[in-house]
């Protein structure tokens, strides 16, 4: 045999044991993964549809999750330990006396707690849905200065700049915009956080974190 067929025969062998190492790639569809090809929207599963409590990164979409990680996002970098300059605590900026109102009084075990923030963070939407029951009732759905309402949208305000600012907000058809130390307006949050789905969370007079699994 000549050193050229050896060439050859030993260039096939080489490209027959290369090919033979890749397998196919298969497109698998996941069910908690859904596409609509007709609206071209997406949804994302919830925390409990993936058994996943904890996201590193932002969800995408409108779901609960989604909420979440938004505002954990604007308020923190969802940063679980942070403590801003005005002294607000955790992932969600909680000030220590909405803290305390939720019963929590350990500053230091919440910071290092990430179940407790996100307890606090579902145990005060249930308290604001609960107080501005009669806002949202009476506004979601409506435009007031512009800005298209929404239940998610109300209680991010809430968040922001406390109950009575957004009870302002609309007994003067949005003329009244509490700003936070920061210079951050509730009507920032009302549109950046509008649409998001908050439906589960049942408005809680005496809702405590304590209260709530996560």
């Amino acid at each position: 045999m000549s050193k050229k067929q050896i060439f050859y025969l030993v260039l096939f062998a080489s490209i027959t044991i290369l090919s033979s190492s890749f397998t196919t790639f298969r497109t698998e569809l996941l069910p908690m993964y859904n596409t609509s090809e007709k609206t071209g929207e997406y949804t994302v599963p919830t925390e409990i549809e993936v058994g996943q409590k904890f996201f590193n990164i932002p969800f995408a979409g409108k779901t609960f999750v989604g909420f979440q990680q938004s505002l954990g996002a604007r308020e923190s970098l969802c940063i679980y330990d942070k403590v801003n300059t005005l002294g607000y605590l955790g992932k969600y900026q909680f000030g220590s006396d909405r803290l305390q109102a939720l019963g929590i009084k350990d500053k230091e075990n919440f910071l290092e707690n990430r179940s407790l923030q996100e307890k606090a963070f579902i145990a005060n939407l249930a308290l604001n849905k609960w107080e501005l029951r009669k806002e949202i009732a009476n506004y979601s759905g409506k435009t007031v200065a512009g800005i298209p309402i929404t239940e998610s949208g109300i209680l991010a305000a809430a968040h922001l700049g406390g109950v009575g600012s957004v009870k302002k907000f609309f007994k003067t058809n949005g003329n009244r915009k509490f700003k936070d130390g920061y210079g951050t307006s509730i009507t920032e949050y009302l549109k950046q956080f509008g649409g998001y789905n908050t439906s589960f969370i049942e408005a809680n007079k005496k809702a405590k974190a304590h209260q709530y699994v996560y």
